[in-house]
């Protein structure tokens, strides 16, 4: 059952570059925010049905608040425009969280943070709590790149350059001197025991970096990464598939051109979905028979592999019919 819903304030809405806004939302009087661990998001659900996830960016010792980073996207389905565009300080939100699928890992001897543009905002709340005295005698360092198109396109350029972060923060900018570009091929060139690296950003980012950590043969367990979108498209050769419904033992046939959780909603299958794009995990469903098509980038290799579970807004069938625990 998923959690319920949270009625937050819009204490404060400014700027962060020109097209990263930053919402600050606060308890209502008598309530208190539930707390978050560094890497954690928030849905948010906006005018007309909307719900996007965007990350936490403070750092989980500021209780008192939440602080989201959201990048207005040119491509935009509604979501990041909502919020650039209609919510305005002194309004509510509904929101639901938080949730966390991007934590850091707790033996890790040293955290390396790899942020592309707009990918700061989980990170950098990783980096706040990796820094705050509670964690000083954790033994476990960080260090964080931070990769962006111009440093007028990098939002929280002066938090990074407090003392408590500077020190371990490292800027590249597309538009500056060559050497000061992000060689991901030399950073990841020796695989670390006991360092962990974490990637966030946009999708192109983050395949490079998986790309240059694996070839160099990092542990799959030691790479952790969250997308904030991706891209679902229909593949040629998609064919029609068949969803068994466990508990009741109705079939549900899914199109060719159709998505399986359009076909269920279609047949009145109730299914929650939030991002469509196979990010956010809320239409996570178990599988009991079959071979799911995963297209997601949610799930770990692992967890594709087991097959399952598997996410119906963007999956499809390798089997003649999958058999959901629904």
């Amino acid at each position: 059952m998923s959690e319920p819903l949270l009625t937050l304030r819009v204490a404060r809405k400014q700027a962060a570059t020109e097209r990263i806004c930053t919402l600050e939302l606060e308890a209502l009087p008598g309530q208190t925010l539930p707390p978050f661990t560094p890497g954690a998001h928030l849905e948010l659900h906006l005018a007309e049905g909307l719900v996007r996830q965007y990350s936490l960016v403070n750092a989980p010792a500021e209780s008192q608040l939440y602080r989201l980073g959201v990048l207005l996207d040119p491509q935009s389905r509604g979501g990041s425009r909502a919020v650039h565009e209609a919510v305005q300080p002194g309004q509510t939100l509904q929101v639901r969280g938080p949730r966390n699928h991007f934590a850091l890992a707790p033996a890790a001897r040293h955290h390396l943070l790899l942020a592309g543009g707009i990918g700061i905002t989980p990170l950098l709340s990783m980096a706040q709590h990796l820094a705050s005295p509670a964690q000083q005698g954790s033994g476990a360092s960080f260090s964080l790149h931070y990769a962006a198109r111009s440093r007028a396109q990098a939002a929280y350029l002066e938090r990074l350059a407090e003392p408590d972060l500077a020190a371990q923060v490292h800027h590249h900018f597309d538009d500056g001197p060559p050497e000061q570009r992000l060689d991901l091929g030399a950073l990841l060139a020796q695989p670390e025991p006991g360092t962990h690296v974490y990637v966030c950003g946009p999708q192109g980012f983050i395949e490079a970096t998986l790309a240059a950590a694996r070839h160099a043969g990092w542990p799959e367990d030691q790479l952790h990464y969250e997308y904030f979108g991706a891209s679902v498209q229909a593949q040629a050769g998609d064919t029609g598939f068949e969803i068994e419904l466990a508990r009741s033992g109705k079939t549900v046939w899914v199109a060719p051109d159709c998505s399986a959780a359009d076909a269920l909603t279609e047949a009145g299958v109730p299914l929650m979905t939030a991002c469509l794009q196979g990010v956010c995990g809320t239409c996570l469903t178990p599988v009991l028979a079959g071979q799911p098509d995963h297209r997601d980038a949610y799930l770990s290799a692992e967890e594709k592999a087991a097959n399952q579970q598997f996410l119906p807004c963007c999956s499809r069938s390798l089997s003649a019919r999958l058999v959901l625990d629904l």
